[in-house]
């Protein structure tokens, strides 16, 4: 028995170990980050930072505030990512509820297409060419209205209204209750796991997404912040004349492309940081909606 303990204790370990060694590997590329933008530009092209600023300073955090640009396009990445979101998860809701419902005509053909969706898509072109003849193009609703309705959750959605008890909905409707009333007033109040999964899914695909700003958005008023970080790093990376022009801030405010860059993707990570501890309890049984069929 204590040999048995014993291993079990040893096995304890090597996992702890195993877990701390992934969490510092995980966790370090975002510290170093942040690490950087509180660091001198300058001095941080010297090397050897690797745990604390050598010489710390909030220049940076003041070039990207007082930087018109960057505060636009971070104001553009939070319009995007809250009216998305909350089109997202709306129209998806009442899309996969409606699925769910046994009583609804043609119901299979709707989840072959739903399904078909998932897996073949038109294209580039023509995409772009819908998007065009929609008059989305160049428009903030390029944004947010091709992405109101998630395939993945409708099929994930289906599965988790089903799985409401049918009288519950029955007793609405003998009470008076719409079809409305019953999708607002009784069934999503119950369905907070999935309406949380949903959104923190939908928010963080609306922040971090570029290639809708880089493909079908001229307009640089309307870029967003991870498109002008992305343009920001490629340009410095590929041309010599930014080289140049980064070297010229550099001189004037002590901060360089890099930590400039570093600083907004640190000012990036933080309304994803703030949103999800308020959605993690329910994210676990959200994730596990539809694994397992009693």
């Amino acid at each position: 028995m204590k040999t048995k303990m014993n291993e079990d204790k040893a096995v304890d370990i090597i996992v702890y170990i195993l877990l701390a060694l992934t969490g510092i590997v995980t966790l370090y590329p975002f510290y170093y980050t942040i690490l950087c933008s509180f660091n001198d530009g300058l001095d941080l092209m010297k090397g050897g930072i690797y745990f604390w600023p050598r010489k710390f300073t909030l220049s940076n955090y003041e070039l990207f505030i007082g930087d018109s640009d960057w505060r636009h396009a971070f104001f553009i990445s939070i319009a995007r990512t809250l009216t998305g979101t909350i089109l997202c998860t709306g129209f998806t809701s009442m899309f996969s509820y409606a699925l769910s419902r046994n009583n609804l005509m043609f119901k299979k053909a709707y989840r072959f297409l739903v399904v078909f969706t998932m897996y073949f898509s038109g294209g580039l072109i023509p995409y772009y060419v819908l998007l065009r003849g929609l008059g989305l193009l160049n428009t903030f609703w390029v944004y947010v209205i091709p992405g109101m309705v998630n395939a993945f959750f409708v099929m994930t959605g289906i599965n988790f209204f089903s799985s409401i008890p049918e009288s519950m909905i029955e007793a609405a409707k003998i009470d008076g209750a719409r079809e409305i009333q019953v999708l607002l007033k009784v069934v999503l109040p119950v369905s907070k796991p999935f309406l949380a999964t949903l959104s923190l899914f939908a928010a963080v695909g609306q922040w971090n997404s570029w290639l809708d700003s880089a493909y079908y958005v001229r307009d640089i008023n309307l870029q967003t912040l991870s498109y002008k970080m992305m343009t920001t790093i490629n340009q410095t990376l590929a041309t010599s004349a930014n080289a140049e022009a980064a070297g010229q801030i550099s001189q004037a405010n002590t901060a360089t492309s890099f930590t400039v860059q570093a600083t907004a993707m640190a000012v990036s990570m933080i309304p994803i940081m703030c949103v999800y501890p308020f959605l993690q309890k329910y994210f676990v049984q959200g994730m596990m909606i539809g694994a397992v069929k009693e």
